[in-house]
Order: C-alpha cells, then structure tokens, then sequence
C-alpha cells in the first residue's frame, strides 16, 4: 500500500465567535493509521512538519507520537508579506529551513532544531517590528504559552 498524501482536521481553538476552529493539515498516513505532518502547520499548537501523530476517535484531538525534530515558525505580519518572504526566506532556507505557508498576512517555517535557537532567533528578530511578530508553533505549553516543552534536549544531547 503506497502512502498517500491525504488531508485530515486538528482542533485549533475557539475562534472569536466562540465556536471551536479546525485546521486542515496534509498528511502522510501510515499502515498503521498514524499520521505524518508534511508541513507545520498554521495554528495548531505543539506540533510541526515531519511530526507522527495519531488521531483521536471522534474528535479533531491528536496524540503526538515522535516529533521530526522540527521547529513550527509563526511569522504575522500586518501588510503584505511578499517584502518578508523576500527578507526571511533565503537565511532560513540556507540553514535547512522551509517555507510550508505563505498567506497575504502569515507565514509559517519548519527548520530544524539543531540550526541552533540563536541562529534561528537572529534571523527572526531581525525583522520583527511593530508590524512583523513570531512566535514558535512547538516550543511553549500550549495550555499556558510560557513553559518550554524541551523535547530537544534530547536531540540536541552530544552522543
């Protein structure tokens, strides 16, 4: 059976309306069910581009069963992004990164944490501005924004 590209719903949060958002991502899915993110994704929080994760039953819940290694980058702008694509794109894809969603206002990137945080932030912060901000999709807790996940220690541990 080849593994096909498919395209599967997460919960995202509540919308301002207050009612529940669901983000459509493109997966790989597996033999066993379980599913590969081909991109980080947008708003979904905790997961990125190459992660394995396993779907709940009945709702858009997931559990996340190894992660790629993958940073999930969150780029807002508040004009047109086409200028930031122009700036931001090239030093990320220099140190492996990609770009997996240009919107007029959004952009996300997957890199790599053994680029280094510092590499990555310097880039970042570079432009950032009153009208550029970002934020990393996995880094934080989801439920309180603040705390590190440190799921790279491990894969940043000299061998």
């Amino acid at each position: 059976m080849t593994n096909a590209l498919q395209v599967i719903e997460l919960f995202a949060g509540i919308g301002a309306d207050g009612k529940p958002v669901a983000e459509r991502l493109q997966v790989i899915i597996h033999e066993d069910n379980s599913c590969q993110l081909v991109k980080s994704p947008a708003f979904v929080k905790g997961i990125a581009s190459g992660d394995l994760i396993k779907l709940e039953k009945g709702d858009e819940a997931f559990t996340l069963l190894k992660r790629s290694g993958n940073l999930s980058i969150r780029v807002f702008c508040r004009d047109d992004s086409s200028q930031l694509v122009d700036d931001l794109t090239p030093p990320l894809e220099k140190l492996g990164g990609e770009l997996d969603i240009e919107t007029p206002r959004m952009l996300v990137y997957s890199i790599h944490v053994s680029c280094g945080f510092q590499q990555i932030e310097s880039i970042l912060n570079g432009v950032a501005s009153d009208d550029v901000a970002w934020m990393y999709g996995n880094v934080y807790d989801p439920n309180d924004g603040v705390t590190p996940l440190n799921w790279w220690q491990d894969i940043l541990k000299p061998e």
